[in-house]
C-alpha cells in the first residue's frame, strides 16, 4: 500500500521501520526532521508536512504524544481531513481519549474517511522487535483491510469493538500497570531493607500470589539498575489521567487509579518528569535511606 506515517519518534520510528521493511510505500513526517533520517535511509519517502505525508495515501498512521496532537493533526488547518481523499483511513496508534476517537470518527464519516483507534502496548522494546500488541476500535471491514499493516509491527492485533474500544482497553491496561508499578517499587524496597536477599524475594514472589508481569520485568530492571526512560513519568501521568477522566465520565469509582495518578503527578513535578516510571524508586530510596537499585545485576 501507499501509506503515510506521522510521528516517528521513540515508538513511531521503529513501527514505521517495520512498515517500510514489509514493502509498503511509506511517506514519513515528524516535527523533528532528524527523526525522519533513519527511515529515509531505510527506503521511506521524506515528507515535509502532514499534507505531504497524506498525498496519495490509502491510509495514514499516527503515533503522537497527546490527544491534543491527534486532534490538531487530524482536524486542524492543513490536517488529514483536508488532505485525504474519500475512501482512505486514519490509523491512530496514539494512546488517546476514547471520546475524542469517536468524535473524529464521526467527522470522518462525513468526509468518507475511516478512523481506527489502534493504541499499542509493549514499549520501545516491543516496537523495535515488532512484537507489540495492538488494540483496535472500528468497523470490521475497515479493520480487515488494514490489519495486515498493523501486523507489520505486532505479535497480536485484536479488534476490541467499535471506535473508541481500542483506547478503552489500552488506558485500562495502563492504569492497572501503573498501579502495579508503584506497588512493585514499594514492595521490593521494603522486603530487601528488611533483610531478604533480593533474588530470593524476586523468585518467591514470582511463584506466589503477588506475581505479575510488572513484578517480573520491573524488579529485573531495578535490580540491574537499567532504568532508561522507555516510558516517562509524564506519559504515564497522561495515560492514567485518561483513565480517570473516563471513569468520571461514566461515574465509575477508581480510588486506586486516582491515588496512583496523584503519586505520578507528584513524581512528575519533583524531578522525574522525563525519567522512566520505575526510576521514581529513587525517591523512596531517599526517604528509606536504603538503595536497592543495582543490588543484583544478575537478575534475569
Amino acid at each position: 500500500m501507499r501509506l503515510g506515517f506521522i510521528g516517528v519518534g521513540n515508538m513511531g520510528g521503529p513501527m514505521a521501520n517495520h512498515v517500510v521493511a514489509a514493502g509498503h510505500d511509506l511517506g514519513v513526517y515528524d516535527v523533528r526532521p532528524a527523526s525522519v533520517e533513519p527511515l529515509v535511509e531505510a527506503g521511506a519517502r521524506r515528507s515535509t508536512s502532514v499534507a505531504d505525508a497524506a498525498e496519495g495515501a490509502e491510509a495514514v498512521l499516527l503515533s503522537l504524544p497527546m490527544p491534543s496532537d491527534v486532534e490538531e493533526v487530524v482536524a486542524g488547518d492543513g490536517g488529514l481531513f483536508d488532505a485525504l481523499e474519500a475512501g482512505t483511513a486514519i490509523l491512530d496508534l496514539t494512546t488517546s481519549s476514547p471520546t475524542l476517537s469517536r468524535e473524529l470518527a464521526n467527522l470522518g464519516v462525513e468526509r468518507g474517511i475511516s478512523f481506527l483507534d489502534a493504541p499499542v502496548s509493549g514499549g520501545v522494546y516491543g516496537a523495535r522487535k515488532g512484537t507489540l500488541a495492538v488494540m483496535v476500535g472500528g468497523p470490521e471491514d475497515v479493520f480487515a483491510t488494514y490489519e495486515p499493516v498493523l501486523a507489520c509491527f505486532a505479535a497480536k492485533v485484536v479488534r476490541c469493538g467499535e471506535v473508541g474500544a481500542g483506547n478503552v482497553v489500552k488506558i485500562v491496561n495502563n492504569m492497572l500497570a501503573f498501579i502495579n508499578m508503584m506497588g512493585v517499587t514499594e514492595a521490593l524496597l521494603l522486603g530487601v531493607k528488611a533483610g531478604v536477599d533480593p533474588l530470593v524475594l524476586r523468585e518467591v514472589i514470582q511463584a506466589s500470589s503477588g506475581a505479575s508481569f510488572v513484578w517480573d520485568s520491573g524488579t529485573r530492571a531495578i535490580l540491574r539498575d537499567r532504568l532508561g526512560p522507555s516510558f516517562t513519568t509524564t506519559l504515564a501521568g497522561k495515560d492514567i489521567g485518561l483513565a480517570v477522566d473516563l471513569a468520571r465520565e461514566l461515574d465509575v469509582p477508581i480510588p486506586m487509579g486516582e491515588h496512583t495518578q496523584g503519586i505520578l503527578a507528584s513524581y512528575r513535578d519533583n524531578g522525574f518528569a522525563e525519567e522512566d516510571v520505575l526510576a521514581t524508586i529513587r525517591s523512596l530510596e531517599g526517604q528509606a535511606d536504603f538503595v536497592v537499585r543495582g543490588l543484583a545485576p544478575e537478575a534475569g
